[in-house]
């Protein structure tokens, strides 16, 4: 497997945006937009996982469908290279091309319960994505199943059985075995342990990191368990209201943060020492409205380090430190805690 380190982008987003019309009357006027992504950028390094993380509703989950046009990007641009290192522009690519586009990018769905289909046996569920695709058929498609079954951790026998005979651990491995049976090398992994109890949540983190060293995968991890970003995330994506507020190595990010909101996010894990003090200030205020954010910088209402300058002018996304990016007018002079090595 090629390491974070040493390799090359495999997908690139540029200022991407999805937006949602807002309508009223009896024509559906249009009256405003929901800017659920707001100018997002990043890079993902082939064989890295990068963690995406915020609250719910920063726009992480339409990030990551965006991505794959599942929802239509408004503007913006997302690139991927693709195995024989041709670089695809997907918001431009045709129908023909995504569908080819797809077969190397995949996603894991957040709810197991819900993201397999009650009607079809396991072994339609998985075979399902080959059988659209025509990429195998008879004896090669059960060898296939069975193969993908067994390396998640499932047995073979099971494949004439239904989704309700299974736990939600059990689900989700079955979901992962759909994800990558096309052999991908992307795969957007949309909270994927997060209906899940906190044991199978442990099981199913080390199966994805067995399987990304077995298969070479690069994962896009969407969560807002901070805990859970930290232990599989090579590198971090905080989001608010549609923008990514910091960018930085996993370990560069817990120790050091340098946007308040950051910080704050941090500072609201509970920590199992109930003699530990919070690091630092709950915030205060309600989340920014994304179809009438305010003026300035997105979090400046609930931000305790405020200036004139915040409710007047939008920072910048920049290079503070190296490889460490944040969207701060003053990242450079707080000096926010972080959490113990």
């Amino acid at each position: 497997m090629v390491s974070a380190a040493e390799g090359s982008n495999i997908l690139e987003v540029r200022d991407l945006q999805a937006y949602f019309p807002i309508t009223a009357g009896l024509w559906r006027r249009v009256v405003g937009q929901v800017r659920a992504v707001d100018g997002v950028s990043f890079d993902l390094k082939e064989g890295e996982t990068l963690g995406l993380v915020g609250e719910s509703g920063c726009g992480k989950t339409t990030t990551g469908r965006a991505i794959i046009r599942a929802v239509e990007p408004t503007g913006g641009e997302v690139f991927y290279r693709m195995r024989d290192d041709t670089l695809i522009e997907a918001t431009a690519a045709d129908g023909r091309t995504m569908q080819t586009l797809r077969q190397q990018i995949q996603i894991i769905f957040q709810d197991p319960f819900a993201s397999l289909n009650p009607r079809m046996t396991i072994y339609d569920i998985v075979a399902d994505p080959l059988r659209v695709n025509s990429l195998a058929s008879g004896g090669e498609l059960e060898d296939r199943v069975s193969e993908m079954l067994q390396m998640v951790g499932m047995s073979p026998a099971f494949m004439r059985r239904y989704p309700h005979a299974f736990s939600g651990g059990q689900r989700q491995r079955i979901g992962i075995a759909r994800s990558l049976v096309m052999n991908p090398r992307l795969v957007i992994a949309d909270e994927p342990v997060s209906a899940l109890d906190v044991s199978v949540q442990a099981q199913i983190l080390n199966l994805m990191q067995d399987l990304q060293q077995d298969l070479g995968l690069t994962y896009l991890f969407i969560s807002h368990d901070l805990s859970v970003v930290q232990y599989i995330s090579h590198r971090v994506a905080v989001m608010y209201v549609g923008k990514i507020v910091e960018l930085a190595p996993t370990h560069e990010l817990f120790t050091r943060p340098m946007h308040p909101y950051t910080q704050a996010l941090l500072s609201s894990v509970p920590a199992p020492n109930p003699r530990v003090k919070s690091l630092g200030q709950s915030l205060e205020g309600e989340v920014a409205d994304p179809a009438n954010p305010p003026a300035g910088c997105y979090f400046h209402p609930r931000c305790p380090f405020v200036q004139d300058v915040c409710r007047e002018t939008e920072p910048e996304f920049r290079e503070i430190a190296p490889s460490h990016f944040a969207r701060c007018h003053f990242a450079e002079d707080l000096d926010l805690p972080g959490v113990p090595a």
